[in-house]
């Protein structure tokens, strides 16, 4: 539950990526909120004394829970391009000025997702293509 919280980061998703954001914001100390709707993700992140909320990310009832009218930000990371761009959808929806960052794993879903409104959209896949390019090229031409 997002009780008292205030210009905080909304992660919609604890799989590796909503992971790296939870643990980056930790090291920065910036308040967050997870929404999973796994109920063992759930209960082990509340254990741990996480800010968290059971629920799907798509329906406005959760981001609601989570805290989304007082947000700063809300990191829609689920694995399913269908469900970020749903989840983008309904965050707009409620909030027109929250920054919304998302992923997309097809290039069409990334051009609805900025039709709908998100803010920054990476592309998992592309972004580590270009890492492992950079570091080849360094590599070569040493």
């Amino acid at each position: 539950m997002a009780r008292g919280l205030e210009n905080h980061v909304i992660i919609c998703g604890y799989g590796i990526v909503g992971q790296k954001i939870a643990e980056q914001l930790s090291e920065h100390g910036v308040s967050f909120v997870v929404v999973d709707v796994d109920s063992r993700k759930v209960e082990e992140l509340a254990e741990r004394g996480y800010n968290v909320v059971a629920g799907d990310a798509t329906r406005s009832s959760t981001l609601k829970l989570a805290g989304i009218m007082s947000a700063r930000a809300i990191a829609i990371v689920l694995d399913d391009d269908a469900k970020n761009l749903f989840t983008v959808i309904t965050a707009r929806d409620m909030r027109k000025d929250v920054f919304i960052a998302t992923r997309a794993n097809d290039a069409f879903v990334r051009e609805k997702l900025i039709e709908a409104g998100a803010n920054r959209i990476v592309m998992p896949q592309i972004t580590a293509s270009k890492e492992i390019m950079k570091e080849i090229s360094k590599k070569g031409s040493g």
